[in-house]
């Protein structure tokens, strides 16, 4: 069984920054891409930014120059540092990572829990 834990996350004043973690454990031989979703209430899940396993990364038009994605492959952890924080930016952060559990085996994505981050005065 694979398991993602989210970390980070909470409440932040607009122009501040707060910073992500994820990190996956259990059964992996190898993981994928990684990303960051968000949903606000109600409203859809939206892609915020991946990275893939050779370190390209990707940005949704909203947070480019302000969000930063990176990853440790030796620790199987996806980062997202998050500056200049605006009110629209409060959501639930979801990360996934793509991971082949086995030589053999076919590609998965997993989901974190999410993590509520605030950006409120």
């Amino acid at each position: 069984q694979v398991q993602l834990v989210e970390s980070g996350g909470g409440l932040v004043q607009p122009g501040g920054s707060l910073g992500l973690s994820c990190a996956a454990s259990g059964r992996i031989f190898s993981i994928f891409t990684m990303g960051w979703y968000r949903q606000a209430p109600g409203k859809e899940r939206e892609l915020v930014a991946t990275i893939t396993s050779g370190g390209s990364t990707n940005y949704a038009d909203s947070v480019k120059g302000r969000f930063t994605i990176s990853r440790d492959n030796a620790k199987n952890t996806v980062y997202l540092q998050m500056n200049s924080l605006k009110p629209e930016d409060t959501a639930v952060y979801y990360c996934t990572q793509y991971i082949l559990r086995d030589a053999g085996d076919r590609l998965y994505d997993y989901w974190g829990q999410g993590t509520q981050v605030t950006v409120s005065s």
